[in-house]
């Protein structure tokens, strides 16, 4: 493989482009998320990971939450969350979890996690047992979960398939070419294999992954990915903008406008994938609910 290089870091005044400035949110319902987000003393990758959607998300009193505590194993150069030695995981965290879902009155619960490789079963027990105790607290609800790899390893997604979530997210996050510098401790071909494997234990899941765009990939490059993640059965697809959370994280390459990611949307959905959301603000929870609402309606 040639040698891998992510493109010169860009100036760090230089100005966001119009399509990436937002409003600031406040008002009573985003106040009301964030006392309940505190109160349950469970992470947020709203928060832990900067995401630019918060406040509006908050203000629908909508949350992501970020469960196996907020430090992770690993250290990819495009995330915010703090990597470090993790603590053991708080048994409590299921019944706190499903409590702040029931306060939110959440339709659409997405769950996510750091990278627990300190673990023996990378925290796969833990998770399941989240959607779980969400499932008893809130079953009118649908549950979409978002782990890492687990190394692919089939014991591990297994026992998070047979606590039965609507769908299963694991996101390539980069082309193949840059993956192993943006995360090195990752694979591309086996974040496609765990797509593969959630598929063949669980057919009934909705399979889901997401790219960021702007860190120095090409159309074509992206369009290959799109076709290895159909070819892996995966059936939702996000696309968004890579927003560079400090300077120590890896550079924004350029800004892509919003009919770029337009065009990028059309071309996925003529390969097959059931819904596609691309915008220069989408990130794999954004609107989430609305999105498996638009799945399930087509059948």
């Amino acid at each position: 493989m040639d040698p891998i290089s992510l493109p010169v870091r860009s100036d760090p005044a230089r100005r966001l482009p119009g399509w990436l400035r937002k409003r600031l949110a406040s008002g009573a319902a985003l106040t009301a998320t964030a006392a309940v987000v505190r109160r349950s003393g469970v992470a947020t990758v709203c928060r832990d990971a900067r995401c630019p959607n918060l406040g509006e998300c908050w203000s629908r009193r909508t949350a992501t939450f970020m469960i196996l505590g907020d430090r992770c194993t690993r250290r990819c150069l495009y995330c915010a969350v703090t990597t470090a030695r993790p603590e053991p995981p708080a048994t409590d965290e299921p019944e706190r979890l499903a409590e702040a879902c029931a306060s939110l009155a959440l339709r659409h619960v997405v769950i996510t996690a750091v990278a627990r490789d300190d673990l023996p079963d990378e925290g796969a027990g833990h998770f399941a047992k989240c959607v779980r105790a969400v499932r008893s607290r809130r079953p009118q609800a649908t549950i979409e979960v978002l782990p890492a790899d687990f190394h692919a390893r089939r014991e591990c997604i297994a026992v998070l398939c047979e606590a039965g979530p609507d769908v299963y997210n694991h996101n390539l996050e980069t082309v193949e070419r840059l993956t192993p510098v943006v995360r090195p401790q990752a694979k591309y071909r086996r974040s496609l294999e765990v797509l593969r494997i959630v598929k063949h234990l669980s057919p009934a899941i909705v399979t889901k992954s997401g790219l960021m765009v702007g860190l120095g990939e090409t159309r074509d490059e992206i369009l290959a990915t799109f076709a290895d993640l159909r070819a892996a059965g995966c059936e939702m697809l996000t696309v968004g903008q890579y927003l560079q959370p400090s300077p120590s994280h890896a550079p924004v390459a350029r800004y892509y406008p919003p009919e770029e990611f337009d065009a990028l949307a059309e071309e996925a959905r003529r390969m097959g994938f059931a819904r596609v959301a691309a915008g220069p603000f989408v990130r794999s929870s954004y609107h989430a609910a609305e999105d498996f609402d638009a799945v399930a309606a087509s059948g």
